[in-house]
């Protein structure tokens, strides 16, 4: 049997509730579009330096940047998966929270341990483009 449905005041207590996980969403979708950004200028470069001929001699010696794109790729790569890992779990959040108001459940711990998991994975993801620029910036000039 279905429970009473929640009241417009339930229903405004969790929409209030929700509105800093619905930032958070925000964030992150501006995040991966500037870590997907950086990933596509490192595949552009690491192809344009696949394309050079080992016979061009002059230029060759810029492949020896292909590790160190690697590297970033996939430390960028692992930032996009985190951040795509705090989203879902920021949307699992609103469901959650909103599915409890409907059941008129507690929800608080839930929903807070869910929001602390989704800043975790978020913060690793930080934490990946950080290292990433700093590959990215470490002997730089060596590459020009």
């Amino acid at each position: 049997m279905l429970p009473d449905t929640p009241s417009a005041t339930q229903l405004s207590q969790v929409i209030a509730q929700v509105t800093a996980p619905s930032f958070l969403l925000g964030a992150v979708a501006a995040f991966v579009s500037v870590l997907i950004g950086r990933l596509n200028r490192i595949i552009d470069r690491t192809q344009m330096l696949n394309a050079i001929s080992d016979d061009d001699a002059s230029r060759a010696s810029l492949k020896a940047d292909i590790p160190r794109l690697k590297s970033r790729a996939r430390l960028l790569n692992k930032a996009v998966l985190f951040s795509t890992i705090s989203a879902i779990i920021t949307s699992l959040l609103v469901i959650v929270a909103f599915i409890a108001a409907f059941f008129q459940l507690r929800h608080e711990y839930g929903v807070a341990i869910l929001f602390i998991i989704a800043l975790g994975f978020f913060t690793m993801s930080l934490i990946d483009l950080a290292r990433e620029v700093r590959v990215a910036l470490h002997d730089i000039d060596h590459y020009r």
